[in-house]
């Protein structure tokens, strides 16, 4: 208990001592308050930690109102156990000093719902709320409705149609407008009296997530009328009536640029009727067009990029591209995360402070649209726990983004053999072996059909930040259709992690990413790469080794040094070897599926004795190497 009255005092006094220079005689934060609501499903496991972050994110949030000159602000701290997202905002016609003592109010009473990791607070001057996941685009939720005034207007059926006509065009106009906010007033038929009304969606919902909020806040406020005060709410958008001031006139709107035409004279009406007349028609020409070309072309040979005729896959959703190069800061050589062959990854903060992965792809080399277009309809279908996720594309003429989900810990090869080295223990090690398991066998047997990843190297698993590992980079990738056990096509992928069979005979199936997967698993317990290209481009040394050992039973001579004795059991890291050894043989046949490999792990069987096989490349080889247009 002592700690929670710690925290609660360090914060409000904080809060006080800097409040005390925003205070002005005229000051209105309107501080009414009008819902509130505690989470008290979700209490924090780590109450120190939570505290530390709620208190963090609370003073993030005022800065951000009190320096930069804002009305509306996010804040998050999510490396720990206690993740803490918090949005504010206050009405634009209030004066910051009013917003950051409505804020003051807000951060004041919201501690009342700690240590519960979920709150929020609903003023007529601003909204506070906090929850432990990612919620600043939610436009609508549960603990929504309207609040009512109880005095009836003075004239009530001319107030209750000007209210009406005021609000409905403050719903079509809001979303439109920069910053989705708007302030009118509208004068009564005895031109003495008025009705004032707002209308603001949160920035950080979409702008048909604003539309939808405001239709429903616009349905909940509206059975207010005819009495003279209404407001409406919910998750993304508020809106307030009220035949009383609460805005100066100069702070009005002019809504009428985002409204809707209506009415006109009869020319204009004739003039639009003809104009809809002629669009109609040759609307219906190039339908008919068109539906002769599609017809046509599936006459043709199917398009290489549709992966062998496979039903059509759903698309993700589609980003502004200008949106996409500013969250990069220009694509910035500090936003640079890394890259491959033919594309650059960066790290994009976004609008409402969400930060995401861009993959560019490199028009120059003549894969790229390719990939591009192999990587968007595959993986925007595929869904699993170990698998990255992809949020959307962009393209600008020749310019191709993919958005994906941010993960802070980068790639697995940093953490074996790079500047992170010595950070991960046994249990993540296994973790991980475990999880890119798992991510296969869904890829191979669990997904409608099956798909090869064709490039599983260490550098193409991402990490979360519980070290939860996801396969990426599906720009390779190729479906094997039910009827066919292996595809005959050219050589593209990573030396070292390649198998025998598919770079030399160019003979595909999903026991290549198999194979690629033991190497990954030898890199993951020695800490070492598969093949130094620096050295010797075509070798395999470390599955030489791993060989060697295994057939002089000094298995554990392969071990990480990096790793303490005392961290693991030599006979589980023993098995895991032998796992390995079983995936990398050189005959597909001989190699088990993923699904057999996620039993052999989550067992203590002990796993039969393998016998050595070549599947070494050497460097006089010839590969199979795969055509590109």
């Amino acid at each position: 208990m002592g700690s929670y009255w710690s925290f609660r005092l360090m914060v409000m006094v904080a809060l006080l001592t800097v409040s005390i220079t925003f205070k002005s005689a005229n000051s209105d934060p309107q501080i009414t308050l009008l819902n509130e609501g505690c989470n008290t499903k979700y209490r924090a496991d780590n109450i120190t930690n939570f505290g530390i972050n709620f208190n963090k994110s609370l003073a993030d949030l005022r800065n951000q109102i009190s320096g930069g000159n804002t009305h509306f602000a996010t804040a998050q701290e999510v490396w720990t156990s206690d993740p803490v997202f918090v949005l504010f905002q206050c009405r634009d016609y209030l004066s910051i000093a009013d917003c950051v003592s409505c804020f003051d109010t807000a951060s004041s009473q919201i501690q009342e719902c700690y240590p519960h990791n979920g709150a929020r607070f609903l003023y007529d001057g601003c909204y506070l709320r906090q929850e432990a996941s990612f919620f600043f685009d939610q436009a609508t939720n549960s603990g929504n409705g309207q609040i009512c005034g109880n005095q009836t207007a003075s004239q009530p059926t001319d107030f209750q149609t000007q209210a009406e006509a005021l609000l409905q065009d403050l719903k079509l106009a809001t979303p439109q407008m920069e910053g989705f906010f708007a302030a009118s007033k509208r004068q009564l038929g005895n031109g003495s009296d008025a009705v004032y009304a707002v209308a603001q969606c949160t920035e950080t919902v979409s702008k048909s997530g604003c539309e939808f909020c405001l239709k429903q806040v616009y349905d909940y406020i509206d059975v207010c009328l005819p009495n003279t005060d209404g407001r409406g709410f919910d998750a993304g958008c508020f809106m307030r009536y009220s035949a009383t001031p609460f805005f100066a006139d100069n702070q009005t709107t002019n809504i009428i640029p985002y409204l809707r035409a209506k009415g006109g004279n009869s020319n204009k009406r004739k003039t639009i009727i003809l104009g809809a007349v002629v669009g109609v028609g040759l609307l219906l020409v190039i339908l008919a067009f068109l539906l002769w070309h599609q017809l046509y072309r599936k006459t043709k040979k199917i398009e290489k990029s549709n992966i062998f005729g496979t039903t059509e896959i759903r698309g993700p959703v589609t980003y502004n591209y200008k949106v996409l190069k500013s969250a990069t800061r220009n694509f910035s050589e500090e936003n640079k995360l890394g890259e491959g062959g033919f594309s650059e990854v960066y790290k994009a903060t976004m609008r409402n402070g969400k930060v995401v992965a861009v993959k560019k792809l490199n028009i120059n080399f003549g894969k790229a649209k390719a990939d591009f277009g192999s990587e968007v309809r595959l993986i925007s279908n595929v869904h699993h726990r170990n698998l990255v996720r992809l949020l959307g594309y962009a393209n600008k003429g020749a310019e191709l983004l993919l958005v994906y989900e941010y993960m802070a810990n980068g790639s697995l090869d940093r953490f074996l053999y790079g500047e992170k080295r010595g950070h991960l223990d046994w249990k993540k090690r296994f973790d991980i072996i475990f999880g890119i398991a798992k991510g296969l066998a869904y890829l191979h047997e669990q997904f409608h059909v099956c798909i090869i990843h064709r490039d599983i190297k260490s550098s193409n698993i991402l990490l979360d930040d519980d070290f939860q590992p996801k396969i990426a980079d599906f720009g390779l990738a190729k479906l094997l259709p039910e009827d066919r056990t292996h595809l005959s096509t050219g050589f593209a992928g990573t030396l070292g992690y390649v198998a025998p069979e598919y770079a030399v005979h160019g003979h595909l199936s999903e026991k290549v990413d198999t194979y690629g997967f033991g190497i990954v698993i030898l890199e993951i317990i020695s800490g070492r790469r598969s093949n130094n290209t620096a050295v010797a481009p075509l070798s395999v040394s470390l599955l030489d080794q791993a060989w060697k050992l295994y057939e002089s039973k000094t298995h554990l001579q392969l071990v990480d040094k990096t790793l303490d004795p005392k961290d693991y059991d030599a006979a589980e890291v023993k098995r895991v070897i032998d796992i390995a050894l079983i995936c990398t043989q050189s005959q597909p046949s001989e190699r088990p599926t993923m699904s057999e490999v996620v039993i052999m792990l989550s067992s203590d069987h002990s796993i039969e004795e393998c016998r050595r096989s070549n599947s070494n490349i050497s460097s006089d080889t010839k590969l199979y190497i795969e055509e590109t247009h």
